[in-house]
């Protein structure tokens, strides 16, 4: 019996591929459980040999400065009667007989070695696989359920659920899989491993392990955006001159990218050379287009790319695929549009710009047209630029420059100011306040304050440095906007 013991526990730790000594130790814990039975009250310990297996039971008392369990515990002078070396901790240990099994007992043994091998696995599978997060993984599919694939991973089990899986892929079992492993997550019912074939991280592994440069660090990969089994974008970047990013992802003869298109069965990969210019690089983006012309905002964080009408279809792509990866890859938002839509909206711009112009500085259409031709398109342009900017234009010095800007100013002042009034925010204008001024209150509006309202609720550090305001007359106006919104009352 003793020698089937060791038999039992090397089996298990075979099959479940967990430690020899792991599987002793949840036999030595269900002997323990199940000797409660049959030693109640009593501190029992349980061995097995290592060698030859025999099972051995102690009653363990430990030696206590004050007794509150007589079965189980001694006091010093007590222990020292049985072990001059006696102290406070000290634990005897007294052989029991050897128990007999019963059914209940022998059920619970068995569910304290189970859970502990469980347990076991579990920790086995986290340390295993979720260093590897990441990495690209091979399995062998074990089944098929409702579209999801579970692989056998070797030393543990992934699902690959059916949105991880490329469109129209299919694997049966006994099927050889590579994925990326996605995320391993630990659960009350056991470690669950996730891998997928349509994540962006596996184009990037794939062209890890066929480029020897992006190994070495001479390439790198900047940005993926990808449409799973349909097509893929990848920017690339070279840390070497001598290096052509695009080229070594290539290949020669496109023998690396041909091998990562197999594994991804079929799936088109355009490859670009990655740059910090924006326009630059949504160009390439686009790619195959040819694109036209491009304008940057950045403050919305947009391009707009202008193509002819005979690339506006390659440009947009079927679906709107080839716009929606490169605005994806890049990050930006990407307008497109042909350049006869393009042309007839700057035209609108343009007629835009020197009407509110005219109206607003009260100018001439040629000098609103000047304005316009320099890259002024309204009010905020010219209200809240540098000085240099304005006066740089031919024929204009720094005083005309200075007079646009308050016109331009005032303008957008009283527009905030009666837009205010209109939507009935304040009873009070800005401008009605004691020591209000108009230079005062266009500071005010760039911070939008247009309203005594907001200036009520606004704290002294947000107005102090306001230019030709002392602190003693922000703290006035502050005041005086509150006595103004009914703070008092």
């Amino acid at each position: 019996m003793n020698v089937e013991m060791l038999q039992v526990a090397d089996a298990v730790a075979r099959e479940k591929s967990v430690e020899r000594e792991l599987v002793l130790e949840a036999m030595e814990q269900a002997l323990k459980t199940a000797a409660r039975r049959t030693y109640p009250g009593k501190n029992v310990e349980a061995e097995i040999d290592r060698e030859t297996g025999e099972i051995r039971l102690f009653h363990v008392r430990t030696v206590v400065e004050e007794v509150e369990d007589e079965e189980n515990e001694l006091t010093v002078e007590q222990g020292k009667e049985l072990n001059d070396a006696a102290e406070l901790e000290f634990e005897f240990r007294e052989s029991l007989p050897p128990i007999e099994l019963g059914r209940i007992a022998a059920q619970t043994a068995k569910q304290v070695i189970n859970q502990k091998i469980r347990e076991a696995e579990r920790d086995r599978v986290i340390a295993e696989y979720e260093p590897r997060v990441g990495e690209l993984i091979t399995g062998i599919v074990k089944r098929v359920e409702r579209g999801n694939v579970y692989v056998d991973l070797g030393r543990g089990e992934a699902v690959m659920y059916r949105e991880d899986l490329l469109p129209r892929e299919t694997f049966r079992q006994g099927d050889r899989v590579r994925a990326y492993l996605r995320e391993v997550r630990n659960q009350s019912k056991g470690p669950l491993v996730f891998v997928s074939r349509s994540d962006a991280g596996m184009v990037l592994r794939l062209f890890e392990q066929e480029v020897p440069e992006i190994q070495e660090g001479s390439v790198a990969i900047q940005a993926i955006s990808r449409d799973p089994g349909s097509r893929s974008k990848i920017a690339v970047i070279s840390t070497d001159a001598a290096v052509d990013p695009v080229g070594a992802c290539v290949g020669m003869r496109g023998a690396r990218v041909q091998a990562v298109v197999n594994e991804l069965h079929g799936e088109k990969i355009d490859i670009i050379e990655w740059t910090e210019d924006p326009a630059v690089f949504v160009v390439n983006a686009l790619a195959p287009a040819e694109v036209e012309r491009v304008l940057v905002d950045e403050t919305t964080n947009t391009i707009e790319v202008a193509v002819s009408e005979d690339n506006l279809a390659i440009a947009i792509g079927r679906r709107g695929q080839n716009v929606r990866l490169a605005s994806e890859m890049t990050g930006w938002s990407i307008e497109l549009m042909s350049t006869g839509e393009e042309k007839e909206r700057r035209t609108e711009e343009i007629a835009k710009g020197k009407t509110v112009f005219q109206e607003g500085l009260d100018v001439d259409e040629d000098f609103a047209a000047v304005l316009v031709n320099e890259g002024f398109l309204s009010l905020e342009d010219l209200a809240y630029c540098s000085v240099d900017d304005i006066s740089a234009i031919e024929g204009l010095d720094e005083e005309v420059a200075l007079e646009l800007q308050k016109r331009a100013r005032n303008v957008l002042l009283d527009q905030a100011l009666n837009q205010n009034s209109e939507e009935g925010e304040a009873k009070v204008s800005l401008l009605d306040l004691p020591g209000m001024t108009r230079e005062i209150a266009e500071q005010l509006a760039a911070r939008e304050m247009v309203s005594v309202d907001a200036l009520a609720d606004a704290a002294m550090d947000e107005i102090e440095d306001i230019e030709g305001l002392s602190k003693e007359q922000a703290e006035a106006l502050i005041i005086a906007a509150r006595e103004a919104s009914g703070w008092f009352d």
